[in-house]
């Protein structure tokens, strides 16, 4: 009997021990995820702002915005007086080339898949959990011109994780993402399986 107590004690005390660390780490975790949700909502409004100054600054120019995009997003004061009279000339009283290419940049970027299909359509392609450093190297291969950065992966992969299409893996003290209805290799079985294709 006594070495049974001492044997529940010690495992209760390890799984408290255990608990209590994940939920420090949980905490840490949320608080890193909410500094860079900040940082990012702060870089977007100061891109808003100058995105509003350069739209008054091509309308001051007397020139017609370059693209759909740019008569869409919001401006001051200046660009409501004009708002509702420049449109139309631009579409229908501006020469074909110039409506061409104004509707081709605004159809091309309403057609490039957004950065949250981009990775779910990536970790579906993979056999194995791959880590937020893993993912972003591959989108920034892939898409080069899109300039993703890690901070941005990690918490568009948080984002997934929230919804249940990604699953959080952990291994040791890595992360690691995949697809929900991926099946999860086993560590010991990924090295075996790992060694296999070496030999051969």
């Amino acid at each position: 009997m006594s070495e049974n107590a001492i044997a529940s004690t010690e495992l209760t005390s390890q799984y408290t021990a255990q608990v209590t660390n994940d939920l420090e780490r949980n905490l840490k975790e949320q608080e890193r995820v909410q500094q860079e949700i900040a940082a990012l909502q702060q870089q977007l409004a100061t891109l808003q702002h100058d995105h509003a100054v350069l739209v008054n600054m091509h309308q001051a120019l007397g020139l017609t915005p370059p693209t759909a995009e740019a008569e869409q997003s919001p401006a001051p004061a200046p660009r409501k007086k004009t708002g509702t009279r420049r449109p139309a000339p631009s579409k229908k009283g501006a020469t074909p080339k110039a409506s061409r290419s104004a509707t081709t940049k605004a159809e091309a970027k309403t057609a490039e898949p957004t950065l949250v299909s981009l990775i779910r359509d990536h970790l579906a392609a993979q056999s194995e959990p791959r880590s937020t450093a893993e993912i972003a190297d591959a989108m920034g291969q892939a898409h080069p011109d899109r300039g993703i950065k890690p901070t941005v992966v990690r918490t568009t992969l948080e984002a997934l994780v929230a919804k249940g299409t990604v699953q959080r893996v952990k291994q040791g003290s890595s992360v690691y993402y995949t697809t929900s209805d991926a099946t999860l290799p086993a560590p010991e079985q990924a090295s075996t399986d790992a060694q296999t294709d070496t030999t051969a």
